[in-house]
């Protein structure tokens, strides 16, 4: 499992771009969204690196993707 703080996802369309973006990386990735406070919770196999970077290449909601628990 891997988990992220998006700071400045506060919208359900960012929310929706950040679930595509991470479907784009693993189609069967199960992706737990909660706005309230901006982290994502992502169960796959893959890296977590990969959806840091397909997070942070949003479209709409260009965002930089910090791993929880690391230092900004």
């Amino acid at each position: 499992m891997h988990n992220f703080q998006v700071n400045d996802m506060t919208c359900s369309h960012c929310a929706a771009t950040v679930e595509k973006a991470v479907k784009s990386v693993d189609s069967d990735a199960q992706a737990k969204i909660d706005l309230s406070t901006h982290r994502v919770e992502i169960r796959s196999e893959k890296p977590a690196a990969v959806f840091a970077i397909a997070i942070d290449d949003a479209a709409h909601c260009r965002r930089e993707a910090v791993r929880a628990g690391a230092k900004a």
